[in-house]
């Protein structure tokens, strides 16, 4: 594969950061979210800037520094990088859009801290998705973590420093426990940390060592929410509404989950996975969380905690996806990144939108809302759509492989589970959608006058949720960049 050495995704990843003296030190707010949404814009122009190369099938490579022999900081840009950098930068764009509107809808407090520690953990979420290797990797992982502590604990309350307290411990405090020994050994046993679509561990430890490295890499990136290393998410639920759609949707607990395949494909590889029968207890894990997060959503009555739970079921999709070690079931997993986040920030955005125009929390309180916020409720029904994974929306397509992967791999199993969890799907969100519409709307909601929440909240869910309908039916280049990195990652 031809290589193009460029600064690009050094760019990529500093045009955000470089963005934040300005936003810290502009005098009034207009300028403030004026420098964020340019520089949102920047990054997604140079992200998308790299695609064209990338899809001749070339990589894109820049090196900062040589740490030891076999250790060095540096970047490199492949399909499922891009993937990855493309969904996340491009919502970026639409969350900034929705932080005003939400943020000044309620009148919140430390906006300006708020949106300078969005802007360092958008750069953090590249910086991980153009990672060479694994020390580049573990270093913006680590930074993310960091960059959003102050947003989960915005609110500054008894309630969001204990849930901050929470999600350090599991995020950095796992990683630091997990990861990092799991780094150690496999530099001890190969001499590098490098990303190859072949793996670097074969022939270099025992069926036991690499089951071990396996596990602790994927309990120890706990952005990924796989139980029982997943009850922080819930918890960070505190935040403000675009914190949550970062967490779930743009950044956060993508790393996580990219950060697992990324080590799965690239780090032991498919047919090390395959030779030593490693791919049943992965897609046990996976499966238990699907199920166990899909049950628990059903007895949620705040929206949020639903959703959170949602996410930790969904999120486990794509490992599973990566488990399967067949092409169509690694497609499966890494498009359901793009399919995912598209029909997750809807939903999420629905949930803000809701909250600014009502102050409504709870599902048992919005009886009838869908008369009086009929856009939101019909974008809410929408991005349900997609995640339950049924037409018209892109959902299907990334469930639609997934199934393809599991009669490959000959896993029934596995295709009873994402059936039965696509079941559970729709019974905690086809509720929402039948309270919302065809029950008569509560008096306190006629009483308050409710109306649909600022335009800067309505259009960005909007065209979130347009994008989960149009990704069924034009699915590039998300689809032609799963498909490639799968056919490198299974060599078929």
């Amino acid at each position: 594969m031809d290589t193009l050495i460029s600064i690009k995704p050094l760019l990529a990843v500093l045009v955000s950061l470089l963005a934040i003296p300005f936003i810290a030190y502009s005098r009034s707010p207009n300028v403030r979210e004026g420098w964020t949404f340019l520089a949102a814009i920047v990054k997604f122009g140079i992200v998308a800037a790299m695609l064209p190369a990338v899809l001749n099938g070339m990589e894109i490579s820049c090196s900062l520094v040589e740490v030891l022999p076999g250790l060095s900081i540096a970047f490199r840009v492949d399909a499922f990088g891009m993937l990855f950098a493309l969904v996340a930068s491009f919502l970026w764009i639409i969350t900034s859009v929705y932080s005003i509107g939400y943020m000044r809808g309620l009148d919140e407090h430390a906006q300006t801290r708020y949106f300078c520690f969005f802007a360092i953990s958008l750069s953090a979420a590249v910086g991980v998705a153009f990672s060479a290797n694994l020390l580049t990797m573990y270093l913006f992982y680590e930074m993310l973590s960091l960059a959003t502590y102050p947003l989960v604990t915005h609110h500054q309350d008894q309630e969001a420093r204990t849930s901050g307290r929470k999600y350090l411990l599991y995020t950095v405090g796992a990683s630091i426990g997990l990861v990092l020994p799991a780094m150690l050994m496999t530099y001890h046993l190969t001499g590098s940390l490098d990303f190859s679509p072949q793996g670097i561990l074969a022939g270099t430890a025992s069926r036991g060592t690499v089951a071990l490295l396996l596990f602790m890499f994927v309990f120890g990136f706990a952005k990924a929410a796989i139980m029982p290393f997943h009850s922080w998410l819930p918890a960070a639920m505190v935040a403000p509404t675009p914190v949550s759609a970062l967490l779930h949707a743009v950044a956060v607990v993508k790393v996580g989950v990219f950060s697992i395949v990324r080590v799965i494909t690239a780090i032991f590889g498919t047919d090390l996975l395959q030779t030593f029968d490693l791919s049943t207890p992965l897609l046990l894990v996976a499966s238990t969380t699907i199920l166990v997060g899909s049950f628990i959503a059903l007895s949620q009555d705040n929206l949020k905690r639903m959703l959170a739970f949602s996410t930790i079921a969904q999120l486990s999709y794509i490992v599973l996806g990566a488990a399967l070690l067949s092409p169509k079931g690694v497609t499966g997993g890494m498009v359901h990144i793009a399919m995912h986040a598209f029909g997750k920030i809807t939903l999420f955005f629905c949930a803000g939108a809701i909250f600014v125009a009502t102050g409504k929390k709870n599902i048992s309180e919005m009886t009838g809302i869908g008369r009086r916020m009929p856009v939101t409720m019909t974008a809410f029904f929408i991005g349900a759509l997609s995640i339950i994974g049924m037409p018209p929306c892109g959902g299907f397509l990334s469930k639609w492989y997934l199934v393809l992967g599991a009669l490959d791999a000959d896993k029934i199993a596995i295709l009873v589970v994402l059936l039965f969890s696509s079941l559970l799907n729709a019974g905690y969100f086809m509720p929402v959608v039948y309270r919302a519409f065809f029950c008569p709307p509560e008096e306190a909601l006629f009483e308050a006058r409710v109306q649909e929440a600022p335009l800067c909240c309505v259009v960005p869910l909007v065209i979130t949720a347009v994008i989960s309908i149009l990704l069924l039916f034009y699915p590039q280049p998300f689809m032609n960049l799963a498909v490639m990195a799968a056919a490198k990652f299974t060599g078929i």
